[in-house]
């Protein structure tokens, strides 16, 4: 049985809401931050990416860090800036990118159901992330960023959270980044207390984004309980910020591969490998190719783009990891044949999100890099199978969009 409650969230007035909101800190340097925040005392950058109040030569895990994102969390409260309801609420929350809409239930989701496995995992964590979010929550004594939750759908669920819409005014409406945010506050104990009973029976959730933020979440709520007298079960760090979508409603883009060499090879022997495991089409239309079904992918090399199809016999379909294109590409192409045996460490390959379009291949191939690979998306269905399996899906095989924006809803650990 899942759990998913509402709680009393921090959150900004309306008339903020649209200052305060940011990207996730996972997405951006800490440059990047900076100029993003400049000018705006209010951006949640100032809690996420704290460093950019300090001087620019301060290590990013520097515990100072730590402190003034504290500091910059308390203050925001302290002006007024940040108000936190005085019940218990679930809040909807919308997005609308490029004409497709994704709504989620934002509320908090329990740390037992991810250390008893239903809350489904498909990535590997890094210690220093890891460590990283841990003293970042912990000092903040909050989440103050989400976890993106999915689940297969149920109507029931969707009709509640429809009707909401329907009958009540939102309190955040705005675009940034040229997606529409708009958010809803289910403020009613008795349609609360229905959409709890309507996940009791979900079997799983499974974590879309935010790998790291989940397994800190859980990691400070181990230290608490170790050094709580008088644990009850129900303090509030039992429990994390998390928004659940139906898998239905959201899409994973293309990430792409960039590699910087041909590991020594001229052009002709690199392809005359790379027939060892594909068939190599050469591509005759206009433009980029974008892969249309799995297990096709796009090569483009010296100016010219190609079309790969993965031959019989390269791989297992059976096995849910396997039969992944990004497995595919990596066990049959990138590593035998470029010698990259580890994506996560090896500095000679870049990742390119679906969000900056296949010309970005073109121009960083053009710019110095060697070959590029267009990818066909990861589906929901795959990252959800891989999960059920207990299995690990290799690095950046999935890119969401649209983020979801940090600032909104903060979770505090004590009440």
């Amino acid at each position: 049985m899942a759990v998913y409650k509402p709680f009393r969230a921090l959150r900004p007035l309306p008339e903020y809401a649209n200052k305060v909101a940011a990207l996730p800190y996972d997405v951006m340097s800490s440059s990047e931050a900076r100029e993003m925040a400049k000018g705006n005392p209010y951006s949640f950058l100032h809690v996420d990416k704290a460093e950019i109040d300090l001087p620019v030569d301060t290590y990013i895990y520097d515990m100072s860090v730590y402190e003034k994102a504290k500091e910059n969390l308390l203050n925001l409260s302290k002006k007024g800036i940040l108000i936190q309801d005085k019940e218990p609420c679930f809040y909807i929350y919308r997005q609308i990118m490029g004409g497709r809409s994704q709504t989620g239930l934002v509320g908090c989701a329990r740390v037992d159901d991810y250390i008893d496995g239903t809350i489904k995992k498909h990535e590997l964590t890094r210690a220093d992330k890891e460590a990283d979010r841990i003293r970042h929550v912990d000092i903040c004594d909050a989440n103050t960023g989400p976890i993106f939750l999915c689940y297969r759908e149920k109507n029931e669920i969707a009709d509640i959270i429809s009707k909401w819409q329907r009958e009540n005014s939102p309190i955040y409406d705005f675009i940034q980044g040229g997606v529409s945010q708009t958010v809803w506050v289910i403020n009613d104990a008795t349609v609360c207390d229905s959409l709890t009973k309507a996940f009791a029976p979900v079997e799983a959730f499974y974590i879309a984004d935010g790998h790291h933020r989940c397994a800190s979440a859980v990691n400070v709520a181990k230290m608490r309980r170790e050094h709580s007298f008088d644990y009850t079960g129900k303090e509030e760090f039992n429990y994390f910020l998390s928004v659940l979508f139906p898998a239905g409603e959201l899409e994973i883009m293309d990430y792409n591969r960039v590699i910087a060499d041909l590991n020594g090879y001229s052009d002709e022997e690199f392809i005359e490998r790379v027939r060892e495991k594909f068939r190599v089409l050469p591509f005759i239309a206009q433009g980029c190719f974008k892969p249309e079904k799995k297990h096709t992918f796009g090569m483009f090399l010296s100016g010219k783009w190609h079309v790969l199809e993965a031959k019989d016999g390269a791989f297992d379909e059976n096995d849910p990891v396997e039969r992944l294109d990004v497995s595919i590409l990596q066990n049959n192409l990138i590593s035998p044949i470029l010698g990259i045996n580890d994506p996560r460490t090896d500095k000679r390959i870049d990742f390119v999100g679906g969000i900056r379009g296949l010309h970005e291949l073109e121009e960083k191939v053009n710019g110095g890099m060697r070959v590029a690979f267009s990818m066909y998306p990861t589906t929901l269905e795959d990252l959800m199978s891989i999960a059920d399996a207990q299995k690990v899906m290799p690095p950046k095989s999935t890119w969401f969009e649209p983020k979801l924006l940090s600032g909104l809803f903060i979770h505090k650990l004590s009440e």
